[in-house]
């Protein structure tokens, strides 16, 4: 038996829309809109998370450089970001020349520490990256109050929280721009690609430019601007896998309830929900000082738990950073994330549960 920790699921509908584009020969398009079935997924979008718009790009990564570059962040200026999370945060900071400047999180829910946050901010901060990480909304009022006191842009790093809200409010869409991921082990996946939602038309407008060279009609580049275009064939399949969401969200949410209940006696940190908070499940963690045992017996036995993340950014080699950040360090050597994808049965979450109460 082998369980995956996270797995695309595409079905004939992709396959389909796929093989009709080929054929049609429409592999992209440069035009400001986009394709037409960018511009449809684009629609699907701004529907299910109700932003006034939403820009399709061909990855999270393009979703968080574009945002920046809305913003016109650059060289000499400072970036607030958590240090726990994916390295692409932080990168697409230092590729327009800024300076990342890392957070704390809370050991909570693994989302930026607020206070830290605020003892970090300088007169060279231009912009706060709040992560929403494993789909867990960070601390909205809070960033509502720093932003509003230090008159601060946030762009919300939504990669994995697509799906989450708070008191009914989708995550990416509380601030200035939220940027997501549909890379393959996401909550669901147009093979690669991302998109930003927005509610500001000025910030749509110059994001369409951005992500396409900075024009509008061609040759005419306006601002700096990127090939950040997302392909026809992506946009299709991700439009699919819209429609296919709210059952996967449901399935997660089956999936996780389930283990919460199986293994709510033991000795561990249990993923939860707070209060006006509704998550997508993205990824199941749990926190043991036993991790590295638990994670080798899992795998063993064919469960494909994994860590994110064993080596925060800043200690990373190209970071190597001596910067103080305790509860950070203490969730890279204690957090496990289990699967519990819409493929996962009932049978295989009773089976996650007994190897772990045998192992603990």
């Amino acid at each position: 038996m082998k369980i995956a920790i996270n797995i695309p699921i595409v079905g004939k509908e992709e396959i389909s829309a796929v093989t009709s584009i080929l054929r049609n020969g429409a592999l992209t398009s440069a035009a400001n809109q986009g394709g037409k079935h960018v511009q449809a997924f684009e629609k699907s979008v701004a529907s299910f998370v109700k932003s006034k718009y939403a820009i399709a790009v061909n990855s999270g990564t393009a979703a968080l450089q574009a945002a920046l570059y809305a913003l016109d962040i650059k060289k000499g200026d400072e970036v607030l970001v958590p240090s726990f999370t994916f390295v692409a945060t932080a990168n697409t900071i230092v590729s327009t020349g800024a300076k990342p400047v890392f957070v704390d999180i809370l050991k909570e829910n693994y989302t930026i520490d607020s206070d830290d946050l605020q003892k970090k901010i300088t007169k060279k901060t231009r912009a706060i990256i709040p992560v929403h990480l494993y789909g867990n909304v960070a601390n909205i009022e809070r960033l509502s109050e720093i932003t509003k006191k230090y008159n601060l842009p946030i762009i919300e790093d939504s990669a994995q929280s697509l799906g989450s809200t708070y008191k009914g409010k989708h995550t990416g869409t509380f601030f200035e721009m939220g940027c997501y991921s549909m890379y393959p082990a996401k909550v669901m996946t147009s093979g690669e690609g991302g998109f930003i939602v927005t509610n500001n038309k000025k910030l749509r407008d110059k994001l369409l430019m951005i992500r396409n060279h900075g024009m509008i009609h061609g040759y005419d580049t306006k601002v700096f601007g990127l090939n950040l275009r997302l392909p026809e064939i992506n946009a299709a399949i991700a439009t699919i896998q819209m429609k296919k969401l709210p059952n996967f969200l449901k399935s997660r949410k089956k999936n996780a309830t389930l283990l919460s209940k199986l293994i709510s006696d033991l000795k561990i940190k249990l993923p939860y929900q707070r209060k006006n908070e509704n998550v997508n499940w993205y990824l199941y963690t749990i926190a043991t000082q036993k991790r590295d045992k638990l994670l080798k017996k899992l795998n063993e036995k064919g469960i494909g738990a994994a860590s994110y993340y064993p080596t925060p950014v800043h200690k990373t080699p190209y970071y190597k950073l001596n910067t103080k950040l305790p509860v950070t360090i203490w969730a890279a050597s204690h957090v496990v994330s289990l699967p519990i994808h819409p493929k996962v049965t009932q049978k295989n979450i009773e089976f996650i549960a007994k190897t772990m109460r045998d192992i603990l």
